[in-house]
């Protein structure tokens, strides 16, 4: 990837396995591709939400000038129907499957399914981000701007992955709003099916919703008061 990057290679790097991978073992993890892949200059770096996103995902990386890469779970799609159509995305751009109160929820690839569930109970906003790499950063600041806090979701490595994009990206522009990130722990994660080891690190919809009441419960709570009154 680093030399493909370097000379700006027309290359597609289908990923696969991305994020925990249950019972194949602490070997086959992909649970550090976006952190080592979006420091790399020129790098397409995308994650698809189903199977539908997929086969977009893949036709974008396959007709863009340059390398990308498209990282996909191990198991099945959330059952999306797949069109005979290779229709390409618009790199960089984020899309917005729930509009809700205070709280975005920031999710990328096989996270969107357990975030908008606990969006339902959160009553919060919710984000397919697509790309870690560009980020749609006219989004994400129009968001920070009606919005009193972001919670970032990810299946891959706290440290360096799609929360730590977001951060970055208010801190360059001066942005002092709360961010909440939620990933896979520093640690190797054994043997275990992918539901449990997802529930494991708080990452199906019961732990999302635990995470963000914690830490923004008073913030929620306020905003639902407010409506009601």
């Amino acid at each position: 990837t680093h030399d493909a990057a370097l000379q700006h290679l027309d290359g597609l790097f289908a990923i696969d396995r991305a994020g925990l991978v249950g019972p194949d073992g602490a070997t086959h993890g992909g649970s550090f591709d976006v952190s080592f892949l979006r420091c790399i200059p020129n790098m397409v770096v995308m994650a698809p939400s189903d199977e539908l996103e997929c086969r977009r995902m893949l036709t974008t990386g396959f007709l863009h000038p340059g390398p990308a890469a498209v990282r996909y779970p191990r198991g099945s799609g959330t059952g999306v129907a797949v069109t005979d159509e290779l229709q390409p995305l618009p790199i960089g751009k984020a899309e917005v499957r729930r509009r809700g109160g205070v709280v975005a929820l920031l999710a990328l690839g096989a996270m969107v399914a357990p975030a908008l569930k606990a969006a339902e109970r959160l009553n919060a906003t919710v984000v397919d981000m697509r790309f870690v790499k560009p980020l749609d950063e006219t989004l994400l600041l129009e968001l920070a701007q009606s919005h009193a806090a972001f919670v970032t979701i990810e299946d891959n490595a706290l440290m360096g992955g799609a929360g730590s994009a977001v951060a970055e990206l208010l801190h360059a522009r001066g942005l002092a709003l709360p961010v909440l990130q939620l990933g896979l722990s520093d640690q190797f994660l054994e043997h275990a099916a992918r539901e449990e080891l997802l529930a494991h690190e708080g990452l199906d919809a019961v732990g999302i919703e635990h995470s963000v009441r914690l830490r923004f419960g008073t913030l929620i709570d306020d905003a639902a008061l407010r409506s009601a009154g």
